[in-house]
């Protein structure tokens, strides 16, 4: 765990510069960090962190809920076994020469990630994950292969366009191809 958290804090707070109130000397957790949490972890050749992934079922309060339930405009919020939260997700090789902030969601290994993080989900229940995201990963998504909508219009946070995406959790999707 300490691991994950030093990785999620190099990320969210180094590289992307969130201005996160729980992290703290230089890892990153909050309060959505719990006994229920499903984390999905890639590690690179030597073992380390190199993507993170969080699952919360919506039945508890989820990130989405608690902290940017604008993003969905007053529609009601999902609260189903079969609908889970996506959040805190990760893919950065930070041991390589060039890595964007915006390759994490595009890389072989977030690609890898996200498909385990699907079947992860579906082996507890889920048919479709929402997460909080910056605009430009609906596109990735796409290309990649994942069958992702926006849940409302994007918002503007914090001087950041954001939306809620769902993504459908299927086999095609959810199998390496």
């Amino acid at each position: 765990m300490i691991g994950l958290a030093r990785f999620r804090h190099q990320v969210f707070v180094e590289t992307l510069g969130w201005n996160l109130e729980n992290a703290h000397e230089g890892l990153e957790l909050d309060q959505f960090d719990r006994p229920d949490t499903v984390y999905v972890v890639a590690r690179d050749d030597s073992g380390e962190v190199a993507g993170t992934a969080r699952l919360l079922p919506t039945t508890r309060p989820y990130l989405l809920g608690e902290v940017f339930p604008q993003l969905l405009h007053q529609q009601p919020l999902p609260h189903s076994p079969t609908v889970w939260e996506l959040s805190r997700f990760a893919a950065v090789d930070f041991t390589a020469r060039s890595s964007s902030a915006m390759s994490q969601f595009s890389s072989p290994i977030a690609v890898a990630l996200l498909r385990a993080t699907l079947r992860a989900a579906a082996a507890r229940g889920a048919e479709r994950l929402i997460t909080v995201s910056p605009l430009g990963v609906e596109r990735l998504l796409r290309r990649a292969g994942f069958i992702a909508h926006r849940a409302a219009p994007p918002c503007i946070v914090d001087g950041h366009p954001l939306f809620a995406a769902l993504i459908e959790i299927d086999e095609p999707t959810a199998s390496s191809h």
